[in-house]
């Protein structure tokens, strides 16, 4: 606290000391709110002959005299107050202990000022809870983006276009829900702790079980438990959860965050993409209002036919290297050439992946699909009946980045244990992200998993509609200290 700070703030407690000694309660239990501040203004004609009462946060003061305005907040928008002596008997104990930051609750009648503005004179009020510190001012008193992501609360409160934004989170999430449901999907709930991770290519959390006395991995993915339960008999099936990778931070990347996921038996990738247009359609619809949307001043519009991307021409057009014949060699070369990092033990599959995000990805602008890559770069996928050094796997592209990955699944239990095999030499040569070979996942496919298709897409979707950092679309990010 800055010295400033620490004399309004012992000044608001001497306030709220005095009150107690008055014998009112600072921080009452409830309050009897009657109507929301939109409400008595949406329906001022209706409401001003009936007493209403209103709740909220003071955001400014006008004392008068006699008479003092207030503009009063809540969830739904802003209302002024009127208060007047002659109508209070609690005015004179109450009225000067009051600070911007208070919550009240006013009862009484509506009525317009002689500048039009809608308004409630109160006829009685009642403090509901002391704010012992004063609020940053809104223009320049919480600019720093540390600070705002650091007490994002605080961000809230002088800055409604954020509460929107959550607001529409919600929508995002219920949308996605919604037409999954409707599509004839089951939504389920999974283990958060696994004995092993697995689903991703990311280094997991590990945590202590007490009970159990053994550790544990916080999930990295979805996928496998939910492919468990097409083995068990669902055919449709999604999950909307957490996940947690212990990776670095960008503006896309954070450690724990939503994730949907959902498989489909007896389907294809060629399915899928006919459902993901339909998908993300309604998804940016339901947000947005349009299909057409900017990132960075960029245009796109979601509501066209959206193009078909291949992963080989495009590589070997951006780079000049064909992947049916290109080793590992001849990659790194590339790579040292073009300033890309990558570990001493980096298979071919990662440096695809590596050359692929940093030189090809970034033309990916109009909405599309970028279909079937090397067999190396998805050890989850099926291999492509017409190339089995590829997959059948998708991305959903947008502004040069991934909103949204799926494919074809396998479900050769030989095949997975063979390419788990070589994720786990991976692993050996210091790779912490490769998969780990997963003994319980390989006996359910050994029972039988139908052929069928999955899809996952995270929330970095909505930060990138949003035109934001991923860290600003969520309520708490992770901060350093």
């Amino acid at each position: 606290m800055t010295e400033k700070e620490k004399v309004l703030f012992q000044d608001r407690v001497k306030k709220l000391q005095e009150l107690r000694k008055a014998g009112i309660d600072p921080y009452p239990s409830k309050a009897a709110r009657t109507h929301t501040n939109r409400e008595a203004v949406e329906h001022f004609d209706k409401l001003s002959e009936k007493t209403v009462t209103l709740v909220g946060r003071i955001r400014s003061m006008r004392d008068m005299g006699k008479i003092s305005f207030t503009n009063l907040e809540d969830e739904t928008g802003k209302i002024q107050v009127l208060f007047k002596e002659d109508n209070l008997n609690s005015y004179k104990n109450i009225i000067g202990k009051l600070d911007i930051g208070d919550f009240i609750e006013v009862s009484g009648t509506l009525f317009k000022t002689k500048t039009g503005e809608k308004t409630i004179e109160a006829k009685d009020f009642k403090l509901l809870s002391k704010s012992l510190r004063a609020l940053p001012e809104k223009w320049h008193g919480l600019t720093d983006t540390e600070t705002r992501l650091r007490k994002r609360y605080l961000d809230m409160i002088v800055n409604p276009k954020v509460r929107e934004m959550f607001r529409k989170k919600s929508v995002f999430w219920r949308a996605i829900r919604e037409f999954l449901t409707e599509k004839g999907f089951l939504e389920v709930e999974t283990p958060v702790l696994e004995t092993v991770p697995g689903g991703a290519e990311a280094e997991p959390f590990v945590t202590h079980h007490n009970a159990l006395d053994r550790d544990f991995f916080l999930r990295i993915s979805l996928e496998l438990p939910l492919k468990r339960l097409l083995v068990g008999g669902f055919e449709k099936v999604f999950e909307i959860g957490r996940i947690f990778r212990n990776e670095g931070i960008s503006t896309e990347h954070l450690q724990d965050y939503t994730q949907c996921e959902f498989y489909w038996a007896h389907a294809d990738y060629e399915d899928l993409m006919g459902l993901l247009e339909e998908f993300y359609r309604k998804i940016v619809k339901n947000l947005l209002g349009t299909t057409k949307v900017k990132n960075e001043g960029v245009e796109v519009d979601w509501g066209k036919e959206w193009k078909r991307y291949d992963y080989y021409k495009l590589f070997e057009k951006e780079t000049g290297l064909d992947l049916s014949k290109a080793d590992k060699s001849q990659l790194q070369e590339f790579a040292d050439k073009s300033k890309i990092q990558y570990e001493k033990f980096a298979g071919k599959g990662r440096l695809v992946d590596l050359i692929y995000k940093k030189i090809v990805r970034p033309k990916l602008i109009e909405p599309g699909f970028l279909l079937d890559p090397p067999v190396e770069v998805e050890p989850l996928a099926k291999r492509h009946p017409k190339d089995p050094n590829r997959v059948q796997r998708l991305q959903v592209m947008a502004w040069g980045t991934e909103l949204g990955k799926g494919f074809s699944e396998l479900n050769d239990p030989l095949d997975q244990r063979g390419r788990f095999e070589e994720q786990m030499k991976l692993r050996e040569a210091g790779d912490k992200e490769a998969q780990i070979l997963d003994e319980d996942f390989i006996e359910a496919l050994e029972y039988g998993m139908p052929p069928a298709v999955g899809f996952g897409l995270s929330e970095r979707l909505f930060a990138v509609l949003m035109d934001k950092s991923i860290r600003e679309t969520v309520i708490f990010p992770p901060m350093r200290e």
